[in-house]
């Protein structure tokens, strides 16, 4: 589970997202009721967040036990909400965002004090009593969602990497507590949480970076290039380049060659990080390894469509089809999942590389002029 970013998505009905609403004068209005909900309507509501939003998720979760289950709904209703607040934001017109994410920490702030006042933060507090998720994590979470108020524009893979840290190797490390980890009422408990959330980290930067290959256009229509300026330049091309492409100023930008070879190079990158953070997976609880792998699978699997589509995620976003999706879950239900290590995690081996390691320095083309 990633933390999920680009435009046009459909916002989830919610008292949390309508209470913020720019244009809703309730956002002005600190005695608006928000109703009690039950426990079991706290879930459910989180529910209908993972389901509107997260279809490889909603149904690789079906593998987890009940009770994982609920929890990771609700870890995934509180980031998808927190990046939505941010994705209100006009360009340049950022300070109204920037004070509903501040009240939405302070929410969760009340939330861990015992004090939540809707069913998302309910569930989170639950969460974190129950899997023991470190608060800086959840803070860490809003820290890396802030940054997409801020202009977008990352000089090195080194600056990328970070962002990505922090809007998803922090919901890798909040699923990791969730998930539980091999060995769990050993002596090695500590040691194998620590190797699975190393790898839970990289996992995370992994599916980030698909997330920003697959979204170039919808990012770009809002004003927004993540690939780094560096390895934009190695081949020959620019941010203000890919922003005119996407927002159809300029040709066709996946016909260029300089564009396929940026994109070779960052696809191949991408599926470096998911091989990297393989291992991990068999360092979780027997119980969650076919969900985490089903999600690492299906995330993955968006690189080939970008592929088949011959490098154009300017155009429209690159979508794994129904069957595509069914047939991988079925995969991971048929297969299980051994994570390349022992049973007791204890054998599973150290990461084969993390993000920080994956640098851009593989990319180094003669400079060309820039577009």
């Amino acid at each position: 589970m990633a933390g999920p970013r680009g435009a046009a998505r459909r916002r989830p009905d919610t008292d949390l997202y309508l209470a913020w609403r720019p244009d809703d004068a309730r956002t002005l209005d600190p005695t608006y009721p928000r109703p009690m909900l039950s426990a079991e309507e706290d879930a459910r509501h989180c529910g209908r967040i993972v389901r509107a939003h997260a279809r490889t998720f909603a149904l690789a979760s079906h593998f987890l036990p009940p009770h994982k289950r609920r929890a990771a709904f609700a870890l995934y209703a509180f980031c998808r909400v927190a990046d939505d607040l941010v994705d209100e934001a006009v360009p340049g017109e950022t300070r109204q965002a920037a004070r509903a994410l501040a009240d939405y920490r302070r929410r969760l702030d009340a939330a861990l004090d015992g004090q939540p006042d809707d069913a998302i933060f309910r569930e989170v507090g639950r969460v974190v009593r129950a899997h023991a998720v470190p608060p800086a994590v959840l803070h860490g979470l809003l820290d890396g969602v802030a940054r997409d108020l801020d202009p977008v524009r990352y000089a090195t893979w080194a600056e990328l990497g970070e962002y990505c840290a922090g809007v998803a190797s922090t919901v890798g490390e909040m699923c990791t507590f969730v998930f539980g980890v091999a060995d769990a009422d050993g002596d090695g408990c500590e040691a194998v949480r620590g190797r699975a959330l190393c790898h839970a980290r990289t996992l995370g930067v992994a599916m980030q970076l698909t997330n920003i290959l697959r979204d170039v256009g919808e990012d770009g229509r809002r004003g927004r290039c993540y690939l780094p300026a560096d390895e934009l330049a190695a081949v020959g091309l620019c941010r203000d380049t890919v922003l005119a492409a996407a927002r159809g100023e300029a040709g066709p930008l996946a016909a260029d060659p300089r564009w396929r070879e940026l994109m070779r190079f960052q696809l191949a990158r991408a599926r470096a990080l998911y091989a990297a953070a393989e291992p991990g997976i068999g360092l979780l609880a027997e119980d969650a390894r076919r969900c985490a792998a089903a999600c690492a699978s299906g995330y993955a699997a968006i690189l080939g469509v970008i592929e088949g589509r011959r490098y154009d995620t300017l155009g429209a976003r690159a979508r794994v089809p129904a069957v595509a999706r069914a047939a991988i879950l079925w995969r991971v239900w048929r297969d299980g999942h051994d994570g390349r290590g022992a049973a007791s995690g204890r054998g599973a081996p150290e990461p084969l590389a993390t993000w920080e390691q994956l640098t851009g320095e593989r990319l180094h083309p003669q400079p060309r002029s820039v577009a």
